[in-house]
């Protein structure tokens, strides 16, 4: 998405996490689609099929200094081929992997390659039951922190690849001198959260579960359209800010990113959606409190032992009061360390909508019960 605003160590810890938090970068995402592979959706994401191998063209969507790596993926029991393009070359399905995000390893979980998974970092973020087992059981070692992982542990781990979620600004030529194949994913600067979502293709082209990640992402589509189509039906749209200030300045999604996108399909109205950008924009705080008569709801990402609280955040900040859906208790929270949030809603966006059309639309989901988010008590 977490990117997920947050803290900036949570958000180089546990990008998923943040990811995020996933939206700290704001960013232009250039269009790379390919259009002969089933790639529909993801617009930093190709890939290729050609005689003996799958390429595969990674785009991080940085505006400026952007990257784009290409990946050569030779199944494991056929003969490299000869006259290949420039690449980085991976024999699949991988067998051992470092995951440095839990948002990546959890996916690997749900294309049943969890065996695959011999190290993870960051563990201090990882609520994900299984992830945690995994580690319990030494099936997976602590590699220490994602953008510097344990250089001796990871030799003894002998991976075969490391995927790892790139941030603009920070360089990945720390992993890159480790000797091991690094797979740089910026699924989480996808402009659409099911362009998010379809890069389970590419981790099914890594793990050979190819067949199971199509059906996958054809369920969550599914859900996804019939969830949006339910919400944009309402009579209504209310609208929103989200996340809180930090200091004297309030990030917010940028209104070109997946999560403003998600919002939008579940039937809302961005207070901030002439911000462009497809990570978070920076706004004064003044900015944010001189509109505060407009939002319906507030949504607040946080992570944190204790809950949140309106008299807890109100002394973080006085101004809060002054907000309307602070007056109006129209507060809906999602504490990252109680719930699998950055684990599951990258790949699951249909799950994260559910909550959000049954927050902006309750009539339309009168059944549903929160996954994630829950009233600010």
């Amino acid at each position: 998405m977490a990117f997920r605003l947050f803290r900036f160590k949570s958000c180089l810890l546990h990008l998923a996490c943040t990811l995020c938090c996933v939206w700290l970068c704001s960013c232009a995402s250039p269009e790379i689609a390919g259009e002969h592979t089933g790639v529909s959706h993801a617009t930093l994401l190709s890939l290729e099929e050609k005689e003996g191998y799958t390429q595969a063209t990674l785009s991080d969507g940085f505006a400026q200094g952007g990257r784009t790596q290409i990946y050569l993926l030779v199944p494991r029991d056929a003969p490299i081929p000869e006259n290949l393009p420039e690449g980085t070359v991976l024999r699949t399905p991988l067998r051992r992997v470092v995951a440095c995000q839990s948002v990546h390893a959890a996916l690997l979980f749900d294309l049943g390659a969890s065996q695959s998974i011999v190290g993870l970092c960051d563990t201090d973020y990882i609520i994900d039951s299984r992830l945690q087992s995994l580690l319990r059981s030494g099936k997976a070692k602590d590699m220490g922190a994602s953008y510097a992982p344990d250089a001796e542990r990871l030799a003894a781990t002998r991976p075969e690849a490391i995927i790892t979620s790139p941030i603009e600004g920070v360089s990945l030529q720390s992993l890159a001198q480790l000797g091991v194949p690094v797979i740089a994913c910026a699924d989480y600067m996808e402009r659409s959260a099911l362009g998010r979502a379809e890069w389970v293709k590419f981790f099914g082209l890594l793990t050979g579960e190819s067949a199971r990640a199509d059906s996958l992402f054809s369920v969550v589509s599914a859900a996804y359209d019939s969830l949006s189509t339910a919400a944009h039906q309402a009579a209504k749209r209310p609208r929103y800010i989200s996340d809180r200030a930090q200091g004297s300045t309030w990030l917010m999604p940028g209104s070109d990113s997946f999560l403003a996108k998600l919002y939008a399909d579940a039937g809302a109205d961005y207070v901030f959606k002439d911000k462009k950008g497809a990570g978070s924009v920076s706004l004064p705080l003044e900015t944010v409190v001189a509109k505060g008569n407009e939002p319906d709801i507030w949504l607040i990402k946080y992570g944190a032992k204790q809950s949140l609280s309106y008299d807890a955040l109100a002394s973080e900040l006085t101004v809060y009061r002054s907000l309307r859906p602070w007056r109006e208790r129209r507060i809906f929270v999602c504490n990252t360390l109680a719930v699998p949030y950055y684990e599951e809603t990258p790949f699951r966006p249909d799950l994260l909508l559910r909550d959000m059309v049954k927050i902006f639309h309750p009539e339309v989901l009168p059944h549903h019960h929160l996954r994630y988010y829950a009233p600010l008590p």
